[in-house]
């Protein structure tokens, strides 16, 4: 395929899977879209005790890597209903209410999804109202948002809107904007790694190892999934796919060339494996760039902090407004579905 044809379809892929919703431990939607997707494909896969969704590419000789990409997104989690249908949230994975802004939520109910209005009160107001102090330089909070549902507590519990229940931003609000060669929307992180997993699965054969695609649960509050496979799964390496934050303290460039992580906040990444990453990019004519980053981890750097991998590797691509509404170029997602299918067969 072309350039253009190469975006096109991953810009379309990726927009099918935003607008799966895939809080953290409540990941079905996505599920379904991934075991369809898996399923046409006709390759090995499985659903797993921990919800991973994984594909395994037989190889040619011995040992096996795993590539991850977390399927869960950010978002908010109820703590509290009110009888007048004010929900309570507090925050699920890195999420902040000033991030969402007023506007559409929904909350995914055990037998129905409730759409409501994250609220943070009026503007005409004194320093008589608790809203003021927002107005005035202090951000917004979970503690100072809540959900208006114009719902009695009844309604919310017989849809199953309870304590724990999860709240994400509203498909109303979720659509995916094309700029250029650029695409934007909310949960890039980490549905365009999905869509570079899907890509690997269609591509892959026969590689030197035996490789799992591994579409990861509850990274966001704690690598949950990864560590549970990489615990049960012998493995040679593992590889994540992540987004990387652009921002002026990192020497991070936006546009097609994908990043390679050397550090992160779990600690160093393995530098043998990153050579490796760097060469097959090398022999695939893709732009590289590398770096140390903070306040970050993934799940290669959480598994190999706690002894399930012996070796570990972050492949991202750069990001604008990393866990709010991300901006990525869709080259950068392609570099790294031809780095990685390289990586693979010249393992």
């Amino acid at each position: 395929m072309s350039k253009p044809e190469i975006y096109d379809t991953l810009y379309d892929t990726i927009a099918d899977l935003v607008m799966c919703h895939s809080p953290s431990g409540a990941e079905q939607e996505i599920n379904a879209e991934l075991l369809n997707r898996l399923s046409s494909l006709g390759i090995d896969h499985w659903q797993d005790d921990a919800d991973n969704i994984v594909a395994r590419i037989p190889g040619r000789g011995k040992g096996a890597i795993a590539i991850t990409a977390h399927k869960d997104e950010i978002g908010g989690i109820v703590k509290d209903m009110k009888p007048d249908g004010r929900v309570l949230v507090q925050r699920l994975g890195g999420s902040f209410p000033w991030i969402y802004g007023e506007g559409v939520v929904d909350f995914l109910g055990d037998h129905e999804t409730i759409a409501g209005i994250l609220s943070f009160g009026s503007r005409h107001v004194s320093h008589e109202s608790a809203q003021k102090p927002q107005q005035e330089g202090k951000a917004v909070t979970w503690a100072a948002a809540w959900v208006e549902t114009k719902r009695s507590l009844t309604e919310l519990t017989a849809a199953g809107i309870r304590p724990g229940t999860r709240m994400v931003v509203g498909k109303h609000r979720k659509q995916p904007c094309r700029l250029g060669d650029y695409i934007a929307s909310y949960t890039l992180d980490n549905k365009a790694s999905v869509a570079i997993l899907l890509a690997l699965a269609e591509t892959l054969s026969a590689p030197s190892k035996t490789i799992y695609l591994v579409f990861s649960a509850k990274e966001e509050v704690g690598a949950v999934g990864a560590l549970y496979f990489s615990n049960r799964q012998p493995l040679d390496a593992l590889i994540a796919l992540e987004i990387c934050p652009l921002s002026d303290e990192y020497p991070i460039e936006p546009g097609d060339a994908p990043v390679l992580l050397m550090q992160d906040k779990y600690g160093l990444y393995d530098e043998a494996l990153n050579q490796q990453l760097r060469q097959a990019a090398q022999v695939s004519q893709c732009p590289l760039q590398q770096a140390v980053i903070s306040g970050f981890g993934s799940d290669a750097s959480i598994a190999m902090t706690f002894g399930h991998v012996p070796k570990a590797a972050c492949l991202s691509f750069p990001t604008h407004n990393t866990h709010g509404y991300e901006i990525a170029h869709l080259g950068a997602i392609a570099h790294c579905i031809n780095i990685l299918a390289q990586y693979c067969n010249d393992l």
